[in-house]
Formats: structure tokens, sequence, C-alpha cells
């Protein structure tokens, strides 16, 4: 399974973090618009969502990591689909949906990772930091270049938060 470092962050500003992302990124911004499906997983650090782009075009993304607030390693697969809505269905008649989210995301690539700066509905504005790891690489790599660049963008540690934004949004 491929692997990357995250972080997840509320921020104050999307277009204040832009800025400062523009003048570090090597590519972007990218904007995308994204609808979330979550799906029911027996293990709480397992997450199945169903992200759509388009009506035929959408990402089954399977992922799992731990529900900390700090940089933490996080192993995924995706699998690309042309038929969200009939996979939506059949997931959901299989395991039942545990949530959805809608976001607005801004998308740069710094070095190697990935730099999303999301609106997300009914919960504000969040950065998130991806450092894809090479196979077989220590995790504590990966967490040093979250931890310089979270520097760089001016992100405080007491602006983490753990979770998905599912969970987030639940909790409100």
């Amino acid at each position: 399974m491929a692997r990357n470092i995250e972080i997840k962050a509320r921020i104050d500003s999307v277009e204040r973090v832009a800025l400062i992302a523009a003048k570090l990124a090597d590519s972007g911004p990218v904007e995308i618009a994204q609808d979330d499906t979550f799906f029911r997983c027996e293990n709480s650090a397992d997450r199945l969502k169903l992200r759509t782009f388009a009506p035929d075009r959408a990402e089954l993304i399977f992922y799992r990591r731990a529900n900390s607030s700090g940089p933490k390693e996080s192993f995924y697969l995706i699998s690309p689909t042309t038929t969200p809505d009939t996979l939506r269905e059949s997931l959901t008649l299989a395991w039942g949906q545990a949530g959805r989210v809608r976001k607005q995301r801004r998308l740069f690539i710094v070095g190697r990772t990935r730099v999303h700066l999301d609106r997300v509905e009914g919960l504000g504005e969040f950065l998130e930091l991806e450092v894809v790891l090479k196979e077989g690489e220590p995790a504590e790599v990966g967490t040093a270049e979250a931890h310089a660049l979270m520097a760089q963008l001016g992100i405080a540690s007491d602006q983490l938060v753990q979770g998905a934004y599912v969970d987030l949004l639940q909790a409100a």
C-alpha cells in the first residue's frame, strides 16, 4: 500500500495561506470540487470513501491512519471509477453510509508534499499536508518534512485537529 504523512489544521483564511503556499509551490494552484461519501468500517482507524469529482469520474479510497492530531502515517489504496452513483448505491446497501463531506479544495505541490487548502461545508477552512513517502522510507523523515512545511506556512501545533472531516461534522 502507498503511504504518506498527514496533518490537518484549522486555518483562519485559505486566501492568506494560499499566498504563502504559492511562493513555495512547484505547481498549483488547482481548484477541485470534491464530494466525499464515507462508508461504515469496523475498525475505527479504517476509512472507505467515494470521492466524486464529476458524474463520470470518482475514486474509491481506502485508508488507515491513527485518529491523532499531529503528523501521522497513513496507508491508502485508490481505485478510479467512472460510475460513482452506482458504486455509491452498492456500497451504501452493503455497508451503510457514515457521512458525507463536500468541499472546495485548492491544491499546491511543494516538493513531494500535497498542500490542500480546503473550504469544507459546515466546518470552515483547513489546511492538509500529505508528504508522500517512498517505499521503505521511515515515517520520521516525512514527519520532519511536515513540521518544516508547517513552520513555513505559519501553522502552529495548537491549530492541528484529529480525525477526518466526517468526524468533525458528526461532532459539530
